[in-house]
């Protein structure tokens, strides 16, 4: 026998589901002065870089690296939060890590997922078999028409960005997408800025002071080989059992 219990619905609030988007910071090291070097080297010079934005600590990397290693959740929490970073949870911790972290007001979130790009085979600095022209940008991408020069910069948060002339050394484009570059690329670019590990790197002539891809970097300190330096490609990331690399390839225009 069915029982139909009265009820009213609340007319003062109401209980829904919802998705939040999240940063991952993966932590690969305990070593706090260590990560602030390296949070000032990538991020010092674009202090508006983050905008508040939530963000998971993820154990797992610095668990296999060093496990049951001490962090200092009261340091780490305020580096973060010095740059523009909201520190909500954390995940892939041992109990003692999880416990400390509860302690400074982070919640547990084992349920969180990092997103990593599908798996491919390795491949160091090869011309593509096949090469084809850079796909078109999305729509709504930043635009630059003018040179950039020593000391300019140019982001384009939250899209691609399309650069119609030369960036010069000294220069740098961040796109949080792709970044196009129809002349010859010579500073720096940093495409994937908050973890796209899907976007690329195109330049109708490849010679950057440095290149990086969802912080995945390589300077020119280590040249390109002669079928790409100076010349129509495209870099791209690609994982493989030592973890993520940058891929040179060549294109045709």
């Amino acid at each position: 026998m069915s029982t139909i219990l009265s009820a009213s619905a609340p007319t003062a609030f109401e209980i829904k589901s919802a998705n939040l988007p999240l940063v991952a910071l993966l932590l690969k090291s305990a070593d706090l002065s260590r990560l602030s070097a390296e949070f000032a080297q990538r991020f010092g010079d674009i202090p508006d870089f983050f905008d508040h934005d939530p963000l998971v600590i993820d154990l797992f990397p610095l668990q296999a690296a060093d496990p049951g290693a001490a962090v200092d959740f009261a340091a780490l929490v305020g580096l973060l939060q010095a740059h523009r970073l909201s520190p909500l949870a954390v995940r892939g911790g041992d109990a003692d890590q999880m416990a400390q972290a509860a302690s400074f007001g982070l919640i547990a979130a084992p349920d969180a997922t990092v997103h990593r790009p599908m798996p491919a085979a390795p491949v160091e600095v090869a011309p593509a078999p096949e090469p084809a022209a850079p796909p078109a940008p999305a729509a709504g991408a930043m635009v630059i028409d003018k040179p950039l020069r020593s000391g300019q910069q140019v982001y384009a948060r939250g899209r691609d960005l399309v650069v119609m002339a030369m960036v010069n050394p000294g220069a740098e484009v961040i796109a949080d997408g792709h970044i196009h570059v129809y002349a010859p690329l010579r500073g720096k670019a940093i495409a994937g800025a908050r973890g796209n590990a899907d976007a690329r790197i195109f330049a109708l002539a490849m010679s950057p002071e440095l290149i990086s891809i969802a912080g995945i970097y390589r300077t020119s300190e280590k040249p390109l080989p002669p079928e790409v330096q100076g010349k129509p490609a495209q870099v791209r990331l690609t994982p493989g059992p030592d973890g993520d690399k940058l891929v040179v390839d060549a294109i045709s225009v």
